[in-house]
């Protein structure tokens, strides 16, 4: 399916996909408000793992997992991934059920800068002078949002530099996207389910607690985060980096306008501010690597 000329119907559909449910998980998780933040990343890791390794099986690419749990570099690059997807989840499901949506969007905006930033640093990759202008428009935002608050916005900050650290290190992974996903989700399934364990035997858990729409719920914590991940995974085989670099601003458009819209979040002053800066950032970025790309083609 991958194409290095040009978009593949298929990858667009992929990628469109995924970040479309992206965009809709808070109303998800906002269903999910009232049960502890980490009870939900458990579930999302158990029933991702049935999800994740069916797929493996129908694509016949399970040996490849068995030899990563087997080799101990793997095991620990995957250990380390597993760490920083779980922090990133952790937040997440966290700021929504608080109310703070908006800045789990602007976390996600920022994030492909903070990437960048990340490569220069630790895979000497220079960026543009347009890049560089976007990366200080970002950190003027962040600066506005700190000094108006009086306190850093650290939930936009936290999914910021979790999600940078896990795309540069799952870059680093040599397995592909699918398997480095079942790995995670296998390393982190033994805690997860004492953890779960420990909340029912304590009286403590959602789960099978009486309220089966809450169980259902729970249950389907693995569709909603397996699939846009595979959807994800797989969409990227068919579209040029430019193309990517474009449609990744679905995903955090739709959480903001489902923040201000559907759970009503004051968008105030410092963010009527803030947001247009980074929106413009994303521009020159956004533009930046479509002329890189043309050019390198």
């Amino acid at each position: 399916m991958a194409n290095s000329t040009g978009d593949t119907p298929q990858g667009l559909g992929f990628a469109l996909g995924a970040y479309f449910l992206w965009g809709f998980l808070p109303l998800y998780m906002k269903m999910l408000a009232h049960v502890g933040p980490a009870e939900v990343v458990a579930h999302r890791v158990i029933w991702s793992v049935p999800i994740a390794g069916v797929l493996l099986v129908a694509l016949g690419r399970t040996r490849d997992v068995r030899a990563a749990l087997s080799n101990p570099r793997m095991l620990a690059m995957g250990c380390l991934t597993a760490m920083l997807i779980t922090v990133n989840w952790g937040v997440y499901v966290w700021a929504i059920a608080e109310g703070r949506a908006l800045d789990a969007a602007l976390g996600y905006y920022i994030n492909p800068l903070f990437s960048v930033a990340l490569g220069a640093i630790f895979l000497r990759e220079r960026p543009s002078p347009a890049q560089s202008v976007a990366i200080a428009l970002a950190a003027c935002a962040v600066a506005v949002l700190t000094i108006s608050a009086g306190t850093v916005p650290w939930v936009a900050l936290a999914l910021t530099v979790s999600w940078g650290f896990y795309a540069l290190c799952k870059k680093q992974l040599p397995i592909g996207p699918n398997q480095g996903f079942m790995l995670e989700v296998l390393i982190l399934l033994i805690p997860a389910l004492a953890y779960v364990t420990w909340l029912g035997l304590n009286g403590q858990g959602q789960f099978l607690a009486g309220d089966m729409g809450t169980t259902w719920l729970l249950l389907g914590c693995g569709a909603v985060t397996a699939i846009p991940l595979i959807l994800y995974a797989n969409g990227a085989k068919g579209l040029r980096l430019s193309t990517i670099a474009v449609l990744q601003y679905i995903a955090p458009t739709m959480i903001f306008l489902v923040a201000v819209f559907a759970f009503g979040e004051e968008f105030g002053q410092a963010r009527m501010i803030a947001f247009p800066m980074i929106w413009a950032a994303l521009v020159i970025y956004s533009v930046s690597i479509v002329r890189q790309m043309r050019a390198a083609g």
